[in-house]
């Protein structure tokens, strides 16, 4: 495999996954660090075999226009791709991640990417304490 590539595997399609991720008392891990939200959780019963299966939501709310919310996923995946290697998880976790836009204008890629590395470098801590 590649070390940069994102592949389909590395996707949270689950709608069960996302609800439970999402819902009430499904998260282990949150942290805002803005303008990204992340929530994460292990899934053992995922049958991946990719560590981590993430997500990225931009909603409408905070950006009316698709092509903003297009954008700031197209930044906020970016970053993700280039960062994720440098935060290594504990071997055997599944974790489901997803992100959250919650800033309500287009912020520029060093910001997102300054926020996805400091998430990345929380979750990678908060997972490897919790063996």
């Amino acid at each position: 495999m590649k070390k940069f590539g994102l592949y389909k595997k590395e996707k949270l399609c689950s709608s069960r996954a996302v609800e439970i991720l999402f819902g009430p008392g499904g998260a282990e891990f949150s942290n805002l660090s803005y303008p990204l939200r992340a929530v994460a959780r292990r899934d053992p019963q995922r049958k991946s075999d990719a560590s981590v299966a993430f997500l990225i939501t931009v909603p409408k709310k905070r950006l009316r226009h698709a092509v903003d919310r297009v954008q700031m996923r197209r930044r906020i995946r970016e970053s993700y791709r280039l960062n994720h290697h440098d935060y290594p998880l504990p071997e055997g976790d599944r974790i489901d991640l997803g992100f959250v836009y919650v800033a309500d204008r287009l912020m520029p890629y060093a910001s997102v990417e300054k926020a996805m590395k400091k998430i990345l470098s929380e979750l990678s801590a908060h997972f490897s304490d919790k063996q």
